[in-house]
């Protein structure tokens, strides 16, 4: 009896350890480039972040790239297209997304809309994340977010489609690499959602941000997008993909099968609170990526968590 409650007490200790250390190693951010063309990524942390090791990069077709950040991190990742640095001075520019540091670390600025933004709020002490792909400043490349190794509802989202390949004409930026948001385009309260349109009852959805909206369900698609748009988890590790679908090439025409995205279920809440669908729907056309030194497919804390939990359960089972 000594030796199981000696067992049982080792292995609640190391239970209790392991929970704190899951808690102190912060988050990995795995992002993939699977374009036909080479991304180059950039990286703002929010004020009061610690900052990343990275604020910019170059990533070629079929590279990936792991970044961690602390517990309490928040900030945002997107991808620049069509740049250019020069390799003397390593001066240059991006046709979207850039952000205006002139370099390729982008060095505290952010993009310049149009870009498709993944924007994430990391929890500590064991606090639930928050995590969209939003198109509220625009678009400018496919990119959707895959959460691995957390708990609760930890969806997938994102978008796939092409819009540069449906994109209004007068939404279109850079010769059609970008697409605009309404607000951008045109400036007014209504679409900015400003001034007298500054609440969530003032605030509709326009006919430009329905179509971000119908053809990425997933995606914010104007500043109030809430519902359907923010998605929740405690303690995963996250993988972004630039161009996630094979068909997602400059060379690539849109059709109305290239979306495949099932319609987000609605919102359980009002009031400004944020829900998430029970099962997530998306999962079921999203490709699951094994890409080589992803930091998800290593030992992951929460699966020897869960395992040491299993083992008590048993033994307690036992006594």
């Amino acid at each position: 009896m000594l030796s199981t409650f000696s067992a049982l007490h080792a292995l609640y200790v190391t239970l209790i350890f392991l929970i704190m250390v899951k808690g102190s190693l912060g988050t990995s951010f795995l992002l993939v480039n699977r374009c036909d063309y080479t991304v180059w990524p950039g990286i703002l942390s929010n004020a009061g972040s610690s900052g990343l090791d990275t604020t910019g990069f170059e990533l070629p077709p079929g590279a990936t790239r792991s970044i961690k950040a602390q517990p309490g991190w928040s900030g945002r990742f997107w991808g620049r297209t069509g740049c250019s640095f020069d390799p003397a001075t390593g001066q240059g520019r991006c046709a979207t997304g850039d952000c205006g540091s002139n370099q390729m670390e982008c060095n505290g600025a952010g993009a310049a809309p149009p870009a498709t933004l993944a924007e994430f709020t990391v929890g500590s002490s064991g606090s639930q994340d928050f995590y969209d792909v939003s198109l509220v400043d625009g678009y400018n490349l496919p990119m959707i977010v895959e959460a691995s190794g957390g708990s609760g509802a930890c969806g997938s989202t994102g978008c796939m489609v092409d819009l540069n390949r449906m994109c209004p004409e007068e939404l279109r930026a850079g010769d059609g690499q970008g697409c605009k948001s309404a607000c951008e385009a045109f400036g007014t309260a209504e679409y900015c959602c400003s001034g007298e349109f500054g609440t969530p009852e003032k605030c509709r959805p326009s006919p430009y941000s329905e179509i971000f909206k119908n053809a990425c369900p997933r995606s914010y698609s104007y500043a109030y997008d809430d519902a359907t748009s923010i998605f929740t988890c405690t303690g995963p590790d996250y993988t972004i993909t630039f161009c996630p679908s094979l068909t997602s090439k400059k060379s690539s025409s849109w059709s109305a099968t290239t979306n495949g995205l099932p319609p987000p279920a609605a919102a359980a809440a009002s009031g400004g609170s944020h829900s998430h669908p029970a099962e997530d729907s998306l999962t079921t056309w999203l490709p699951n990526f094994v890409t080589g030194g992803s930091s998800h497919l290593a030992l992951n804390p929460n699966h020897i968590i869960c395992a040491a939990s299993t083992i008590i359960f048993f033994i307690f089972l036992l006594l």
